[in-house]
C-alpha cells in the first residue's frame, strides 16, 4: 500500500523526510518549503499516521517495507534522508538494509539505542504510554470542537504545547464526528518495539557504516541523545557529525526551525 507523501520542489537532489510518533508530514511542511528551494522534497505520512494507510502491524521492519516500497513505485535513485525521533529509527534501519538509495542521513534526536529503561513509568515508554491511552480513552463522541478535546486531554496532559501537538491528530468522519486520524490501537499494541527497535546491537554485524555520511541533531533540553550515546553512534558512523542545537527540545523542527534548517543545509 502506498503511503501518502507530499513533493515540493522540482529540480535538484531528492530529499525523504520522516516525521515522528504523532506526527504527520504536515509538521514539516515550513522546513521543507526551505530545502525545496534547492531540492525535490517528499515529506511522506509513516504507516498509521497523517493520510497514509492503517495496518494492525507497526514494526520497523514494516516501516523499513513500505519506504523501499515507496522509492521503487517513484523510482527514485538515492535521497537524503531526514528522519526524526521514530523516523530517524525508520532511517537508520533503512539506510543500513538499502544502502544504494541512500546519498547522505540526518537524524534528528534519536539515538541508535533501546529506550526501555528501568524506570518504566517515568521513562519514555510510561512518557508514551500515557499518552497513548489519554487519547485511547477519551471520548469523542459529544465533542462540537476542538476546545472540546482540548479540554477531556487537559485533565491528564497539562502541557499545552503538547496537547495542541497532539491535537493536529484529529479529524472528522464522514459523520462529521471528531475521531483520531491516526492508529491508536496499533501504536499502544506496538509501543515497546517502537521505542526500543532499531538499537546498538542492530548494527553489531555493519559497523562502522562509511558508504554514506551521517549527522545526528539534538536538542539542548532534550533527554532523548545523552552525551555517553555519543560513543555508540561514532562506533556506528565513525565520520558522523554530532550538533547540539540549543534552546530547543524533542521537537526542534517546531522550536527552534531555523538553527534546524541551516544545519541541514550546511550538511548537505
Amino acid at each position: 500500500m502506498q503511503l501518502n507523501y507530499r513533493k515540493i520542489g522540482e529540480t535538484g537532489p531528492c530529499i525523504v523526510v520522516l516525521h515522528g510518533l504523532y506526527g504527520s508530514s504536515d509538521n514539516w511542511m515550513s522546513i521543507g518549503r526551505q530545502l525545496s528551494k534547492t531540492h525535490q522534497v517528499y515529506l511522506l505520512d509513516l504507516r498509521n499516521h497523517g493520510r497514509s494507510f492503517h495496518e494492525a502491524e507497526h514494526s520497523y521492519e514494516t516501516m523499513v517495507a513500505d519506504l523501499a516500497w515507496f522509492f521503487q513505485e517513484e523510482e527514485l535513485d538515492q535521497a537524503i534522508l531526514i528522519g526524526h525521533s521514530m523516523g530517524g529509527k525508520v532511517v537508520m534501519k533503512f539506510a543500513a538494509d538499502y544502502p544504494e538509495y541512500v546519498r547522505s542521513i540526518v537524524v534528528v534526536d534519536i539515538a541508535p539505542k533501546n529506550y526501555m529503561d528501568d524506570s518504566l513509568e517515568s521513562g519514555q515508554y510510561g512518557f508514551h504510554r500515557h499518552l497513548i491511552r489519554t487519547m485511547l480513552g477519551i471520548d469523542l463522541s459529544d465533542a462540537t470542537s476542538l476546545k472540546d478535546v482540548d479540554e477531556k486531554l487537559s485533565a491528564k496532559i497539562p502541557d499545552v504545547k503538547l496537547r495542541q501537538f497532539l491535537l493536529k491528530n484529529i479529524t472528522r468522519n464522514s459523520e462529521r464526528r471528531y475521531v483520531w486520524r491516526i492508529n491508536l490501537k496499533a501504536l499502544d499494541q506496538w509501543l515497546d518495539e517502537i521505542v526500543s527497535g532499531v538499537d546498538y546491537a542492530m548494527f553489531a554485524d555493519r559497523m562502522p557504516i562509511l558508504n554514506y555520511r551521517a549527522l545526528f541533531l539534538r536538542g539542548g533540553n532534550s533527554p532523548y541523545i545523552q552525551e555517553e550515546d555519543e560513543d555508540r553512534i561514532k562506533a556506528i558512523y565513525p565520520e558522523a557529525q554530532i550538533i547540539t542545537i540549543n534552546d530547543a527540545g524533542h521537537w526542534l523542527h517546531a522550536e527552534q526551525p531555523m538553527q534546524l534548517i541551516d544545519n541541514i543545509k550546511s550538511f548537505i
